[in-house]
């Protein structure tokens, strides 16, 4: 999508402002399927200097989720800040998740795929409709408070208070 393609060569090393607000065509375009629909607001802010471009991107908006649960469509609130920083050098490279090396010859940069991945990390891998992620805290507490991760640890702990265990444990102590 050329909307959200930045020519580069074409800026003076000063900073730039661009304004986006994007929706389901967006996610259709750059989606593989986890996010099919939503609504952002974007405010990205480049930094062109000599030998680098650091963007800085602001993104809030909601995607549609689909609950894990209870199969129910809902909206997932998204507030993202991220910095990324474009060096310019002789190989295309990802230094690490926040720098990468692109060719001097580089024309754009093309704003919406880091956009779209931003907002796909910030995804969470269980999809809760917001009526059960209270009940998902409570279900996973006993009566003490104690956290419960899974059906084997709790029985693993009533076997490790076993008193035939302790004195297999006493044995072992004694040698």
């Amino acid at each position: 999508m050329k909307a959200y393609r930045v020519n580069i060569q074409g800026l003076s090393n000063n900073i730039h402002h661009f304004d986006y607000t994007f929706g389901d065509e967006f996610f259709s375009h750059y989606g593989t399927g986890s996010i099919s629909a939503g609504t952002f607001q974007a405010k990205i802010t480049l930094d062109k200097r000599e030998t680098f471009i650091e963007a800085n991107f602001s993104l809030n908006g909601s995607v549609k989720l689909v609950c894990d649960r209870s199969l129910e469509i809902f909206d997932y609130p998204i507030a993202i800040d991220k910095r990324m920083i474009f060096k310019f050098g002789h190989e295309v490279a990802e230094v690490t998740d926040e720098i990468m090396i692109i060719d001097f010859n580089t024309v754009s940069l093309e704003l919406g795929q880091y956009m779209y991945e931003f907002i796909s990390l910030a995804v969470p891998m269980k999809k809760l409709h917001p009526r059960f992620t209270e009940n998902e805290d409570e279900e996973n507490e006993d009566e003490e408070g104690q956290i419960i991760y899974s059906s084997e640890t709790e029985e693993t702990s009533t076997k490790e208070t076993d008193p035939r265990w302790e004195k297999l444990k006493n044995l072992n102590k004694n040698k």
